[in-house]
């Protein structure tokens, strides 16, 4: 059941990369805990750039961003709830950095001040719900795409993030990985935003599936998204199977 305050709340938020073409444009978004939305639109039309200030990763230019009830204006801000969302970057390689695999899904608990054997207890855990229980000792940079985007999802589910924030997290996987990755999101009792070009997908995990469109979001109730043998606009966002 959604609670009475969104966790994060968005209001005439703008930004752009340079000042003549802004991407997002007076955007207003609420997100309450229990939601799961999938965003489904174009590429290089904001979704990345959404998930980014939200994390604070990037500032806007324009408008006011609020997560968990605080407005988030500095650093120090943003800082105090990055440990309590968890952002799935579309390439792995950007999310993993250790050696080892149980050093990158302990890194996240470590650093939130878990004991070593605490750490070390819950990146198991979180590895074997992954059907990783072997990985512990496997050596990070020789893992293979898809293994390397399970572990990526493992370092952030190891901090038992309120939020999750999944960009094309199947993105060039095959058709085992995807499967995992969906039956977990089906088992999880989460919250979450996955941007995603897979409408099977999107339709198995979400509740609800928005796209974007001239800067801002549109609610699922305009977004018409159905299933074609053939490849086409529709409602704006194109898709194909």
């Amino acid at each position: 059941m959604n609670q009475k305050e969104p966790i994060i709340k968005m209001r005439g938020v703008c930004f752009g990369y340079s000042d003549t073409a802004p991407i997002l444009k007076d955007l207003d978004f609420d997100f309450y805990k229990g939601d799961k939305i999938g965003i489904i639109a174009p590429n290089g039309s904001g979704k990345t750039t959404l998930f980014h200030l939200i994390m604070g990763l990037i500032k806007p230019s324009c408008g006011d961003i609020e997560i968990f009830q605080a407005p988030m204006k500095t650093e120090a801000d943003f800082a105090d709830i990055r440990h309590r969302i968890g952002l799935l970057f579309q390439d792995a390689d950007d999310q993993l950095f250790c050696p080892t695999v149980l050093e990158d899904v302990a890194f996240g608990p470590l650093n939130m001040g878990k004991s070593r054997k605490d750490a070390i207890d819950i990146s198991r855990r979180t590895l074997a719900f992954l059907g990783l229980t072997d990985f512990e000792n496997r050596i990070t940079f020789k893992l293979s795409g898809g293994e390397k985007k399970l572990v990526s999802l493992a370092t952030i589910l190891s901090m038992e993030p309120e939020v999750l924030l999944l960009d094309e997290p199947l993105m060039g996987l095959d058709i085992k990985t995807r499967s995992v990755i969906t039956r977990a999101l089906m088992e999880m009792n989460s919250s979450y935003i996955i941007i995603s070009h897979n409408i099977n997908f999107l339709e198995s995990t979400t509740h609800s599936t928005l796209t974007m469109r001239e800067g801002s979001l549109i609610a699922d109730d305009q977004v018409h998204v159905h299933v074609h043998d053939h490849a086409h606009v529709h409602g704006d966002v194109p898709h194909h199977h």
